[in-house]
C-alpha cells in the first residue's frame, strides 16, 4: 500500500519530540549562545535586563535585542523552529538535505527552503579556515557533468584530464591523522601560481605535502614534497626510513574525501551551479571536519557560527 504524502518522516517527529513549541527552541538555542547569563552584542560586559516579548536590554548602550540578534536568521519571519529544524538535518544527515525535501518537511516554499540552507552554509564556511599541518595531502577536483553522459551535441571537445572547459575546479589539502582537518575552495585554474598561495596560507612551514604528481613549484624552499604520478598508474608506495619510520607516499585519502562530495552532489543536490558551488564545498568541509564529534556537539557548534 502506498504511503500518503502527509505521513511524516522519522526525522520530523523526533525533533518535535524534543522541541514541541517554539518557547522550547528559542531557549535551547539561548543556553547554546550563552550559556546561564545572557551576553549583549553590543557590549559584552554590559549588564543586561530581562524584558517582555522575549526582548533584552543592554545597559551601557540602551540598545534592545534578542536571541536573533548578529545571527544569519535575525530578519527572518520564519519560526525559529523551523531553523532549528532545518540546522539539525543539514548538520547531522550523512547525506545533507536538499531544499524540496526541507520544504516539504516544514511545509513552506522550496524557494524558502532554498534560502534557508544557504543562510546556513555561510556559517558552516567559518569551519573552512583551518591551519594544516604535519603531513598534508593536496589534490584539485573538477566538479561537473561527465562529458560521455552528455547527448552527442552537447558534448564538449577536449575536455578530459586536467582540462575543465565545462567543469569548475575545487583545489583542497587534507591533514592525515584520525582528527585531520581538511580545507577546499573553489578556484579560477590549477596553475601553480594561483595553488602554490594557497598552500602557504593554509599549510604550516616545515609539513610535508604529498601530491599527485603535478608540478606545484614554489613549495620545494619552505615543504618536503612527495609526489605520486597518476599518469603513469602510480597511486603510491611505502618507503622505511632508517630509523624505521614507515612513509606513506599517496594521494588517497584526499581523493576518497572527493569522493565523498560528489556522491553528495550527484545523490542529493544532482546538480550546482558555478555561482553557488563554495557554499556547497563549506557544507561538505564542516561536515568532514566535525565527523568525529557528536551529533548534539556538531549542532552547538553550528549554532554558535550562526552569531560569531
Amino acid at each position: 500500500m502506498k504511503k500518503e504524502k502527509t505521513t511524516k518522516r522519522k526525522g520530523v517527529i523526533d525533533f518535535r519530540a524534543s522541541f514541541p513549541d517554539e518557547e522550547s527552541a528559542i531557549k535551547y538555542y539561548e543556553k547554546v549562545r550563552w550559556g546561564d547569563n545572557v551576553v549583549s552584542p553590543f557590549d559584552p560586559t554590559s549588564k543586561v535586563y530581562k524584558c517582555k516579548d522575549g526582548r533584552y536590554k543592554c545597559k551601557n548602550t540602551g540598545k534592545y535585542f534578542t536571541y536573533r540578534t548578529g545571527t544569519f536568521f535575525a530578519n527572518s519571519k520564519l519560526d525559529f523552529r523551523d531553523w532549528l529544524y532545518a540546522i539539525i538535518m543539514i548538520a547531522n544527515r550523512k547525506n545533507a538535505i536538499s531544499s524540496y525535501q526541507l520544504a516539504d518537511d516544514l511545509d513552506i516554499p522550496q524557494k524558502t527552503a532554498w534560502y534557508m540552507l544557504h543562510r546556513i552554509r555561510t556559517a558552516m564556511a567559518k569551519e573552512n579556515n583551518q591551519k594544516l599541518s604535519g603531513e598534508v595531502e593536496i589534490d584539485e577536483t573538477f566538479v561537473g557533468g561527465k562529458n560521455g553522459n552528455r547527448h552527442k551535441d552537447k558534448k564538449v571537445k577536449n575536455s578530459q584530464g586536467r582540462s575543465y572547459k565545462d567543469k569548475v575546479p575545487v583545489f583542497g589539502i587534507l591533514e592525515r591523522g584520525k582528527y585531520g582537518n581538511i580545507f577546499a575552495k573553489v578556484v579560477p585554474n590549477t596553475q601553480a601560481k594561483t595553488l602554490v598561495p594557497i598552500v602557504k596560507k593554509n599549510v604550516g612551514v616545515g609539513s610535508t605535502v604529498y601530491t599527485d604528481g603535478w608540478s606545484y613549484k614554489g613549495l620545494e624552499k619552505k615543504y618536503t614534497q612527495m609526489s605520486v604520478d597518476h599518469s603513469k598508474k602510480f597511486y603510491g608506495m611505502l618507503l622505511v626510513t632508517d630509523d624505521g619510520e614507515i612513509i606513506e607516499v599517496t594521494t588517497n585519502r584526499i581523493e576518497n574525501a572527493w569522493s565523498i562530495f560528489k556522491r553528495t552532489i550527484k545523490g542529493t543536490y544532482i546538480h550546482v551551479s558555478k555561482k553557488y558551488l563554495q557554499r556547497y564545498v563549506d557544507e561538505f568541509v564542516f561536515r568532514f571536519n566535525t565527523r568525529k564529534i557528536s551529533k548534539n556537539d556538531r549542532i552547538e557548534l553550528l549554532l554558535q557560527y550562526a552569531a560569531a
